[in-house]
């Protein structure tokens, strides 16, 4: 095919009458494969340019029907493993001259091929499909037809929106299973302790103990697989977040951590099957869900904000896994139930705000490690640490302040605690020596002596003395 007539048929897709809003740019590069094929008749079609033609997987993936592995073409007994819906697609465009339009936007893949398998034995295929000519200027032999179908056809949108609500019902009720499921078994990927009951126990888990973070419990699907393609990542000594793999597990960890990059990459739709939003609206992920205008929301909001409701601070105790609403309930139970008073202890060393971070994140980071700060003992568990310390009466015993009051415990230890976004800065809580130590002292400038002495502060604090005496 010369590229006048790709030129043509280009012409022919956008601005024809048929309102076609996307036509892979791989369909052109099919067509004029095909015509070369029927020339030369040749076998090198393993680097044929349908590679684009592969799409990344909807979000919902492909569902198997029951008693059918495989999917056939729509006019052929050829069948194709679901999971190569690039082969069916590809097979389609060269030996049948058909093209399926948006196909990224089909929720159920299967159903859409057999739906429109049964539909093209009951009627011709020109009935549903639009026909795009080829070569059109040359001879009638040299002609060809291509047949596109996609949601122009009212059948074909309704086709769609059907499969996308039966895949969000779906997807809701799995959703729902797994939310009452208490016979859930994981193990932790950082630190391999096993959790039973719910999966909400380990993903919380990983969330507070080790930054990691992949979103609510109730926002995900498919929790097992989730989780299994993320351990098959780092069993593979891959980066969960810059996807760059190293040498060995201790190098991947510190890399993690040191860049914290222990959380998954958003830009990596593999991931976009185990959120529930990714189902929500037909062709929509879930980045196009939050950047939609929410102009007629702003349009119809009313003055009054007496029904605002904040979300609660859930902040977490710094010796055990107690959580509470407000900050002032935790420093009761830590005082309560570890004998530990942070307010009391501010107010005895006059710490400031950057201090209190810092004395917070060393704390954190000690009983991370199992370790007691009061007699530099570690134990096998978090468990054993507490019950140690509240025996011992260590939660008091905080040693010298060149121990904790180090640039290194600027950076929180856990990069969601909320316990240092409540610390108080006020200048009110500082001692009157401290607050005489932060005043910056300014020198007057001396390169102009005369008019220093007619407006320097020192002739006001000698007049005053003057008149005193």
């Amino acid at each position: 095919m010369s590229s006048a007539n790709l030129k043509e048929l280009l012409i022919e897709l956008r601005i024809g009458s048929l309102g076609i809003r996307y036509v892979p740019a791989a369909v052109l590069d099919a067509i004029e494969h095909t015509d070369e094929k029927q020339k030369s008749n040749t076998e090198d079609s393993k680097d044929c340019i349908l590679e684009p033609l592969s799409l990344p997987e909807s979000p919902g993936g492909a569902t198997t029907l029951e008693g059918s592995p495989s999917v056939p073409c729509i006019f052929c007994e050829e069948h194709f493993p679901v999971a190569e819906q690039g082969t069916l697609l590809k097979h389609m465009i060269i030996e049948h001259k058909m093209v399926i339009a948006d196909i990224k936007l089909v929720a159920d893949f299967q159903r859409y091929i057999l739906y429109w398998r049964q539909r093209f034995t009951e009627q011709p295929i020109t009935d549903f499909c639009s026909v795009i000519r080829i070569n059109s200027t040359a001879p009638l032999e040299e002609q060809d037809n291509y047949f596109l179908l996609c949601d122009v056809l009212p059948e074909d949108r309704l086709l769609r929106e059907e499969l996308q609500k039966q895949r969000l019902k779906e997807i809701l009720e799995q959703q729902q299973q797994e939310r009452n499921d208490t016979s859930f078994y994981g193990v932790c990927m950082f630190c391999n302790v096993e959790f039973f009951g719910n999966r909400s126990v380990l993903l919380n888990h990983m969330a507070r103990e080790h930054a990691f973070n992949i979103g609510l419990p109730d926002n995900i699907v498919n929790c097992n697989e989730f989780l299994c393609t993320l351990q098959k990542k780092l069993d593979n000594l891959q980066c969960l977040y810059c996807e760059k793999t190293f040498r060995d597990r201790n190098t991947l960890k510190d890399h993690m951590r040191k860049k914290q990059h222990r959380r998954i990459n958003p830009k990596n739709r593999e991931y976009d099957r185990f959120y529930v939003i990714n189902y929500l609206e037909l062709g929509k992920s879930w980045e196009e869900v939050q950047l939609e205008d929410d102009r007629e929301l702003l349009d119809h909001q009313e003055d009054d904000w007496s029904d605002w409701e904040e979300h609660p601070v859930s902040a977490v105790c710094l010796f055990c896994e107690k959580q509470t609403e407000t900050i002032d309930s935790l420093y009761v139970h830590m005082e309560d139930a570890h004998e530990f008073d942070l307010l009391k202890i501010k107010s005895e060393l006059g710490l400031n705000f950057y201090q209190q971070v810092k004395l917070v994140n060393f704390i954190r980071r000690e009983v991370h490690q199992c370790r007691c700060y009061g007699c530099h003992v570690k134990f096998k568990s978090k468990a054993d640490l507490r019950t140690h310390m509240e025996e011992t009466k260590h939660t008091t015993m905080l040693p010298e302040r060149q121990t904790w009051d180090q640039l290194q415990y600027y950076f929180p230890t856990y990069e969601n605690d909320t316990l240092l976004c409540t610390l108080s800065d006020s200048e009110s809580d500082l001692t009157a020596q401290e607050q005489t130590e932060n005043i910056p002292v300014i020198s007057e400038d001396t390169s102009k002596l005369c008019a220093l002495k007619q407006s320097s502060i020192l002739n006001q604090l000698l007049l005053q003395e003057c008149l005193k005496n």
